[in-house]
């Protein structure tokens, strides 16, 4: 451990041989990011990386790739989800892929800023989707009154079905 707040950012240790490896996630033993997490402004991209990256290499477990979330994120940008795929298999870091993205998407900061923003608020509205969600969160946690939006389930999916306790 660090003596120094500031060592802990500079210099720090070497990953444990545990520990999660983003650059190839195992989604077997995982989950990836959160939904909420951001890339470049935009919800769900860390996921989605994750995602295409474990699918890539054949460690995607139960998570699939170009899933209604992905298409939601490759409809809003433009970008075909197997040129996406294609540029990842590259190597590509998060960084480059970011770049990737901005390179093809007309989307303007304050576009990027309000779909992401909606996304967290995203809830099912058809009557067999919203069967399902509600099918999930019984299974998972019949007594939280707290989940109601996607990214809220795929959190509380993701913790249960790695071993959470809701």
């Amino acid at each position: 451990m660090a003596k120094k707040l500031s060592d802990s950012y500079l210099k720090p240790a070497q990953p444990v041989a545990a520990a999660v490896n983003y650059s190839a996630p195992d989604l077997t033993r995982h989950p990836p990011r959160s939904p909420r997490t951001r890339l470049g402004g935009y919800a769900h991209l860390p996921r989605l990386l994750d995602k295409a990256r474990a699918v890539a290499a054949g460690k995607g477990g139960e998570f699939h790739y170009n899933c209604p979330f992905d298409q939601q994120f490759f409809s809003f940008t433009g970008i075909d989800h197997e040129a996406f795929m294609a540029e990842l298999k590259k190597g590509r870091t998060d960084s480059q892929m970011l770049a990737f993205v901005r390179a093809r998407s007309p989307r303007k900061p304050f576009e990027i800023a309000s779909w992401s923003a909606n996304m967290e608020y995203w809830v099912p509205t058809v009557p067999d989707t919203r069967a399902f969600f509600n099918d999930v969160h019984r299974k998972n946690a019949a007594d939280r009154d707290d989940i109601g939006t996607w990214f809220e389930w795929l959190e509380l999916d993701d913790f249960v079905t790695y071993g959470g306790k809701p």
